[in-house]
């Protein structure tokens, strides 16, 4: 089963994430399918987040599915989006 997840990158006390495609039976340093995009939490606001929402839903399409996580990386994403174009 091909699962949408996030991949540890960064140092010890710095971490940083990539929004990737892998077998859902790999470890999370295991090899990838794709990337999607990339997550920083140490950044506020909607610098965050940024994927690549095509490729996205190709591979939701074709059957992968989202880990908890990402799918609430998502829905932040796209709450952000929304109240930033009814304020302008």
């Amino acid at each position: 089963m091909v699962t949408v997840r996030l991949y540890r990158t960064g140092a010890k006390s710095n971490p940083s994430y990539r929004i990737v495609v892998m077998d859902s039976r790999k470890k999370r340093q295991g090899r990838i399918l794709e990337q999607l995009g990339t997550y920083d939490p140490q950044i506020q606001g909607d610098g965050a987040i940024q994927l690549r929402e095509a490729s996205l839903a190709k591979w939701i399409e074709n059957g992968a599915t989202l880990s908890d996580t990402v799918a609430s990386l998502i829905r932040r994403q796209k709450r952000s989006q929304a109240a930033a174009a009814s304020a302008s």
